[in-house]
């Protein structure tokens, strides 16, 4: 399978049906597949942490959640076919689920959002095999009940929601403990689910505007926002191309 080095970043060479075909793939195989989806902002933290850019390149499937990403990867003379969008996969593979008879668990949010995202998902898709949820609040003791929770469901699909760099850690350091088919990273997927944050309308995704919306809606980003500037000249004059495979 073919990777685009985006700043020491091993980004997956795929569209969305690839994606989800790969993710499938790995709930069927034996052992624990990981998808991460990072967007320009967690690239530029992996480049400048090597630890979690290291983290990241473990994944069995990297997408390009922003469309900064698909833009770098021009820049670069290696040009991804399209945004593969983690919340648009995640739903892909819930639709799969249903469909399959899949298990599903959610890890992640605020107290009750994981509940009623379920409820929401499960109005929408009432076939769907919601085996746990926990929310994203634990100490180390709370951890160890989570783990044995998902270890006892044993989930074809866990979504991993505490936002990056923190649900890749996660992820990486418990992977061997989690009785799971797929494991995914998804960040605010959640919330996006359970209705308490508004995804940025199509008009705004199909333009790669998604962020601009998102920077409107809650205008305390612009901080963060500085990061896309960045990302895009950090590409521009430091970014490596590599053909092939790992």
């Amino acid at each position: 399978m073919k990777k685009i080095d985006i700043l020491g970043v091993m980004v997956d060479h795929v569209t969305m049906d690839e994606a989800l075909e790969r993710a499938i793939s790995c709930i069927k195989q034996e052992g624990v597949g990981t998808v991460f989806t990072p967007n320009s902002e967690i690239i530029m933290v992996a480049y400048q942490d090597a630890e979690f850019c290291s983290i990241l390149n473990t994944a069995d499937l990297i997408i390009a959640d922003g469309i900064g990403v698909v833009y770098a990867s021009r820049i670069l003379k290696a040009p991804l076919p399209e945004r593969v969008a983690g919340f648009d996969l995640s739903c892909r593979l819930l639709e799969k689920a249903a469909e399959e008879g899949y298990s599903v668990y959610f890890f992640g949010g605020k107290p009750g959002v994981a509940e009623l995202a379920v409820q929401k998902l499960e109005e929408q898709y009432p076939t769907l095999r919601v085996c746990g949820t926990q929310d994203g609040y634990f100490d180390a003791e709370k951890e160890k009940r989570i783990i044995a929770d998902i270890q006892e469901k044993k989930p074809d699909i866990l979504f991993v929601c505490l936002g990056a760099p923190k649900q890749e850690k996660w992820i990486a350091q418990h992977k061997d403990e989690l009785s799971a088919g797929l494991v995914l990273g998804v960040g605010g997927s959640l919330d996006v689910w359970a209705g308490t944050v508004e995804r940025a309308p199509l008009k705004y995704q199909k333009a790669g505007l998604e962020w601009f919306y998102r920077l409107m809606k809650q205008p305390s980003r612009f901080i963060r926002m500085l990061a896309l500037p960045k990302f895009g000249l950090t590409v521009l004059f430091k970014g490596k191309r590599v053909k092939g495979g790992r």
